[in-house]
């Protein structure tokens, strides 16, 4: 590696991430360096940024490969963060930087943290983890059942042994996996109490639960509107001069608003409070899309007041 130079003022680092290779660049100078994206480079990467005394590094989220260079800078003291690879593209759209390299993509995300200077929030720890890798584990069976089920429909003859065969087991794993999730939960006395708190929510059932407890720790220490747009389920404006456009949700957690998307398919049946808003809405003329999104965005509201005041579900009284 060659020698970086020490710096008085604040640094802003960026770090594009790739399954091999690491790209390093510091915002406001013309310094560049590449390393492996393996263990030991890590450690000496991790040194070298320590005598650069950085202000904030930032990192893309790229899917599990920046996690053991964002691991190893934490538990460094290094501030950093990983964020959302959308919002860097789309800073870069703004700022004028259409090129993409490596290196381009490294100095574009140095100058997204000098800019925005996204907060460093803590790792998850370890158990969280695990639990997110199981209920990952678990949505691909479900996805690899989906599929098979679906070839089966249309197979030959000759086909359909093996894919009954593959059906069953694919059940028996998931069987596995959701006692194994259950387990894991049950193990912690914090996510126990967290656990029978949200399933005494009409529809929120324990893939629900579980989700929410590994993917939303945020839940119950955020205002309304803020555990609405982590979930991305918050209203966006469109709007131009006298044209009022659609109001549009982007951004959020995904697999957290699938689960509740989940949830409020029962809690259209059995959730009171659910089923009157949605009914309403839809009386009011709104398609079904924009009801059962405002009906997930008022279900992670309530959640949300639930945990952080510690109750229960309670059913409206009549």
């Amino acid at each position: 590696m060659g020698t970086v130079m020490n710096h008085s003022h604040s640094v802003y680092i960026g770090i594009d991430v790739s399954g091999t290779a690491l790209d390093v660049a510091i915002h406001d100078t013309t310094e560049h360096f590449r390393v492996d994206n393996e263990p030991r480079a890590i450690e000496q990467l991790v040194q070298r940024l320590i005598a650069l005394n950085p202000t904030l590094i930032v990192l893309e989220a790229t899917g599990k490969l920046e996690l053991a260079l964002l691991r190893a800078l934490c538990e460094a003291g290094l501030p950093a963060v990983a964020v959302n690879p959308r919002q860097v593209r789309d800073f870069a759209r703004a700022t004028g930087t259409r090129a993409k390299t490596d290196r381009i993509d490294a100095f574009a995300i140095a100058h997204f943290a000098a800019v925005l200077k996204p907060d460093v929030r803590p790792l998850n720890d370890l158990q969280t983890e695990q639990l997110q890798a199981l209920l990952l584990r678990r949505a691909q069976l479900i996805e690899m059942l989906v599929a098979e089920k679906a070839r089966l429909e249309r197979a030959h003859a000759a086909a359909r042994d093996s894919l009954n065969e593959h059906i069953k087991w694919l059940k028996l794993q998931i069987k596995i996996a959701d006692n194994d999730i259950d387990s894991f939960l049950r193990s912690s006395p914090a996510w126990r109490q967290k656990e029978d708190l949200l399933r005494s929510v009409p529809g929120i059932g324990p893939g629900a639960a579980a989700t929410l407890i590994a993917f939303m720790p945020q839940l119950g220490s955020l205002n309304r509107r803020e555990i609405a747009a982590l979930t991305g389920v918050a209203p966006f404006n469109s709007d131009s001069g006298k044209h009022i456009g659609k109001r549009r949700i982007r951004g959020g957690r995904a697999v957290v608003r699938r689960a509740l998307y989940m949830a409020c398919v029962p809690a259209l049946r059995f959730n009171p409070t659910i089923r009157a808003f949605y009914d309403r809405l839809r009386k009011a003329g709104k398609p079904f899309k924009v009801a059962i999104t405002a009906c997930i965005r008022k279900l992670v509201v309530t959640l949300n007041a639930m945990v952080r005041n510690a109750t229960h579900w309670s059913p409206p009284l009549n």
